[in-house]
């Protein structure tokens, strides 16, 4: 069986997504026999890119000039374009500050060392190029990593989720840390796809994943409401990882 070509590349993001596939240790040897990552950069040098791909699974948001043309190879040069994590679906942390002034950001971070001169503000992937499919996370589960990869050999692409954390979280039979403990959580809006991690432990969800399509916002806000969480509360905590929630 001929191997499929993949490339893997990282923009503004922290590489964790990345990391996140690397520690699929004991199935490391078995992609291996069935992918070629062709192009790595994080994992394998020199990194060059060169020829077609089967699929690129991008890491990160956009805010170097640098990093759109090499976003644009990549959708040139690959049949999927893939998503890889909530700053490439959404935005992710990197773009909290958008829409405030862009040189004022810059130098409190750099200073007047130039490095950062031409950075703009940061944009999930979907703003630039045909992105073909999603895999959200901060950073995505180890097992959806390994479905996606799965799909690709047979020529699936991974189906989007649409339900809560909240599901997955009746599904283990979890109390409801919103309802029944009063705590901040925002498994209501959060998109699932983790095994409510985070409430399985007690932690309430922080909206890491993003939001679920089609949520009751107005219900939603009702219950936070009636636990003292106002709407500006909500959005700004969910505006941490999706800038561009609107409520």
């Amino acid at each position: 069986m001929k191997k499929m070509r993949v490339a893997i590349a990282g923009l503004t993001a922290c590489s964790g997504c990345q990391l996140a596939l690397l520690n699929c240790e004991d199935e490391l040897p078995e992609l291996f026999e069935k992918f070629a990552f062709h192009f790595f950069p994080m994992a394998c040098s020199p990194a060059l890119l060169e020829g077609e791909y089967d699929a690129a699974l991008v890491e990160g948001c956009l805010s170097m000039p640098h990093e759109k043309e090499l976003l644009l190879e990549l959708r040139k040069r690959s049949v999927h374009l893939i998503a890889l994590g909530t700053c490439a679906v959404w935005g992710g942390v990197a773009a909290l500050r958008n829409g405030e002034d862009r040189e004022w950001l810059r130098q409190q971070v750099y200073g007047h060392n130039p490095v950062a001169s031409e950075t703009f503000e940061p944009l999930p992937l979907h703003r630039v190029v045909k992105v073909d499919a999603a895999v959200t996370g901060c950073p995505p589960e180890k097992e959806e990593l390994l479905r996606l990869l799965a799909g690709l050999t047979r020529g699936a692409l991974p189906v989007g989720i649409d339900y809560p954390v909240c599901t997955e979280c009746r599904m283990r039979e979890n109390l409801c840390l919103l309802t029944e403990r009063d705590m901040f959580c925002l498994g209501l809006l959060t998109l699932g796809g983790c095994g409510a991690r985070c409430p399985s432990l007690g932690v309430p969800c922080e909206g890491c994943r993003g939001p679920v399509p089609e949520a009751n916002l107005a219900e939603a806000l009702e219950i936070y409401s009636e636990k003292g969480f106002g709407r500006i509360t909500v959005l700004d905590r969910l505006r941490r990882f999706c800038p561009e929630w609107k409520l």
